[in-house]
C-alpha cells in the first residue's frame, strides 16, 4: 500500500439479530433483519455516526445493508456495496446440521466444496476488498458492514490468531475497528474477543 502517514480507520460491523435460514427461503442474498434486528440497527447509530465517516460499504447481502442503513439515513451517505464483502460462499447445500461442516473447514482451511471457496480464499478476497477501500479512503474513517465469517477471516488475514469458535462467539451485530497508519498494511486491530500481539485490545 501506498500513502502518507495519515491514519486510516475500517470500521468492520457485523450485521445484526437476521432472519434465520430455512429449507424455502429466504435466499442468503435477500434474507433480512428481524424486528430485533431492526432494533439493533437503531441503537447502533449513534456508536456508527460519531465521529463521522467519510464513507459506508456494505456486503451486497440485505441484512449487512439493513444493519447501516439507519446510520447512513442519519448522515445523509449512501450505503455502497461491493459484491467483494459478500459472506463466505460455503458450498454448503441447506442443512440443520451445518455445524461439524464449518468446523471442518476451520480445520482445514484450504478446503473447498464443490462450487464453494475454501476459508483460505475467503481471507484473500476479503483482506484485499478492505486494502481497496482504505487506498481509496485514505486518511479517513470508513464504516464496512459484512458477516461473521467476513470479518473473522479479516482479522486472521492481518495475522490475528482466530479460530472457529472466535468466529462462533462473535456477537450480532459486533464493531471491530481496524486503523492504519503511515505506509504499513498491518493494522492496529480492536473488538469482542481482540487481544495479543499487534492489536489495540478489547472494545
Amino acid at each position: 500500500m501506498t500513502g502518507d502517514a495519515a491514519s486510516t480507520e475500517v470500521v468492520l460491523v457485523r450485521h445484526a439479530l437476521p432472519v434465520l435460514r430455512s429449507a424455502d427461503g429466504p435466499d442468503e442474498l435477500t434474507r433480512p433483519l428481524t424486528a430485533e434486528g431492526m432494533r439493533q440497527a437503531a441503537e447502533l447509530v449513534a456508536t456508527l455516526t460519531e465521529p463521522r465517516p467519510a464513507a459506508i460499504w456494505s456486503s451486497p447481502h440485505r441484512r449487512a445493508i439493513q444493519t447501516v442503513q439507519p446510520a447512513a439515513d442519519a448522515l445523509g451517505l449512501p450505503v455502497r456495496t461491493r459484491w467483494e464483502l459478500r459472506e463466505w460462499d460455503d458450498g454448503l447445500p441447506f442443512t440443520e446440521d451445518w455445524e461439524p461442516h464449518y468446523a471442518a473447514s476451520w480445520a482445514n482451511l484450504s478446503f473447498a466444496r464443490p462450487g464453494g471457496e475454501s476459508l483460505d480464499q475467503l481471507s484473500a478476497r476479503a483482506v484485499d476488498a478492505v486494502l481497496t477501500i482504505v487506498d481509496r479512503h485514505r486518511g479517513q474513517l470508513v464504516l464496512v458492514a459484512g458477516h461473521g465469517h467476513l470479518i473473522s477471516r479479516i482479522l486472521a488475514g492481518f495475522g490475528l490468531a482466530v479460530d472457529y469458535t472466535f468466529a462462533r462467539r462473535m456477537p450480532m451485530p459486533a464493531i471491530y475497528r481496524l486503523r492504519f497508519t503511515g505506509r504499513s498494511a498491518v493494522p492496529g486491530m480492536s473488538g469482542p474477543g481482540v487481544s495479543g500481539p499487534g492489536v489495540s485490545g478489547p472494545a
